[in-house]
């Protein structure tokens, strides 16, 4: 039987490169945070916001959320935070710099999950790197990933799973994965969108 699913928005970044709070940026007439939220409540049996302890108070009381704990560094600490808070559950991270992921690509990377993986993740046909934050991470995965952290070997969640045993899905076209981390890519991102 498969682990059930819970979703992770991961909105505790600073976001120095944007300027601003990625997760308040409206592409879709409401911040992208609320947005990723309730795309992933259509098929997840929970959804939560990781986020820092000082944004409880901007976050409207309708959205759970799971605080940080600090213990690593960078999106694993999120990751990991929610992890250990339900430690069997798989978790459909999405991070807000994802402008043009979509429910019809959420739901492909769903259909093609392998839980005997540590990790089902979106990767570009260009680049063909996983997409830690656009992921499903099993629960035997975040634990692996913990014992990774822990040896101090590296915190970028992207070279753990490039060093892991993991399925890779390509998206039908490679733009569903663009970030967006700079006033660049946030302007490139809304003529996409725009021009959709």
């Amino acid at each position: 039987m498969k682990t059930k699913i819970f979703g992770l928005i991961l909105a505790g970044g600073k976001s120095t490169r944007m300027g601003k709070d990625k997760g308040n940026i409206a592409y879709h007439s409401q911040p992208h945070r609320e947005h990723l939220y309730n795309l992933l409540k259509e098929v997840c049996e929970e959804v939560f916001m990781s986020i820092r302890e000082e944004q409880t108070k901007e976050l409207a009381q309708n959205f759970k959320s799971i605080i940080d704990t600090n213990e690593f560094r960078g999106p694993f600490n999120g990751l990991q935070s929610a992890h250990q808070k339900y430690p069997d559950v798989a978790w459909l991270v999405l991070a807000t710099d994802l402008p043009l992921i979509d429910l019809k690509h959420i739901k492909k990377l769903i259909a093609e999950r392998d839980p005997a993986k540590p990790a089902t993740a979106f990767a570009t046909r260009e680049s063909g790197l996983p997409e830690p934050l656009c992921a499903i991470w099993e629960p035997h995965g975040l634990e692996k990933g913990k014992k990774y952290l822990e040896n101090g070997i590296n915190s970028c969640p992207r070279k753990f799973l490039i060093n892991s045993d993991i399925k890779l899905v390509f998206p039908e076209n490679d733009q569903v994965l663009i970030n967006a981390n700079s006033l660049q890519d946030l302007a490139e991102a809304q003529k996409i969108i725009a021009k959709s």
